[in-house]
């Protein structure tokens, strides 16, 4: 179901860098390819210093459908991410959760998402505690296609 291209329309969290640096927002999208029928390799592209930069990541199957687990290097590092809602034609509700760090994330499928699906991730970030002031918008435009090899960040984290 969240195999393919995404665009990062929305995020809610209490991250201190987020709220820093919010004014300097960079449209985001996703490509998530399903690794033998339960991975997830989620290629992240966005820009950096005008440069277009392109991180890898794979997310491994946790104990439930849904849920996956990304390792990180050292202790505490490991991110869970839960698949809330989705609709793989339209859009996708992430949850992710670092030690007691929570964030929501919105997908669309276009860098834009109907107003019912807005609403519908407001009622997901109140679910978790969160609220319309730790919530960020992306751009919708000047997105990037591609990253040169010496753009490439490939890991766990």
């Amino acid at each position: 179901q969240l195999a393919g291209r995404w665009f990062l329309v929305s995020v809610a969290s209490r991250c201190s860098h987020l709220a820093e640096h919010s004014h300097q927002l960079e449209a985001t999208t996703v490509m998530v390819t399903v690794l033998d029928g339960e991975s997830l390799a989620i290629s992240t592209l966005r820009k950096l210093d005008g440069m277009c930069w392109e991180i890898r990541q794979r997310y491994l199957p946790a104990q439930a459908p849904g849920r996956f687990l990304l390792k990180g290097h050292g202790h505490g590092s490991k991110v869970d991410m839960v698949v809330s809602e989705v609709d793989p034609s339209s859009f996708a509700i992430l949850y992710y959760q670092k030690g007691q760090s929570i964030s929501v994330k919105l997908y669309g499928r276009t860098s834009q998402v109907s107003d019912a699906i807005a609403d519908k991730f407001a009622q997901h970030v109140r679910a978790v505690g969160l609220s319309d002031d730790v919530t960020y918008y992306f751009p919708t435009y000047g997105f990037c296609d591609s990253a040169d090899k010496f753009h490439i960040l490939d890991g766990e984290l």
